[in-house]
């Protein structure tokens, strides 16, 4: 099992636009790994969620991760593992949305 594709629900799109603008980001996938990393760091795993993946945001792994596609495919792994979860594919897709909610809540990103 990998991640080939990341998609995002139309809802953590329009969280993304609003980060966008307040933060002058332009890049999805950039703001994409800071949502992974915050939902990273919670010490509690994302609950368990159906997330429709209907937006036109699509973007290879690759471009997601860069250079560093690598890391965090290793975080995700390992943070799957020590949460007791096997399909490290859908704990990808919980910790990216819950990040996006997280990023779009907060008042000052820096």
């Amino acid at each position: 099992m990998s991640i080939d594709t990341v998609r995002i629900s139309e809802k953590a799109k329009r969280q993304l636009i609003t980060v966008k603008q307040r933060t002058g980001i332009e890049h999805w996938n950039i703001l994409c790994r800071w949502a992974l990393c915050l939902s990273l760091a919670d010490d509690t795993p994302p609950p368990p969620a159906m997330i429709p993946l209907d937006s036109n945001v699509e973007m290879t792994w690759r471009t997601f991760g860069g250079e560093q596609h690598e890391l965090y495919l290793a975080l995700i792994k390992h943070r799957s593992n020590l949460d007791g979860k096997t399909d490290f594919v859908m704990q990808f897709k919980l910790h990216l949305h819950r990040g996006i909610g997280m990023l779009s809540s907060l008042r000052v990103i820096d």
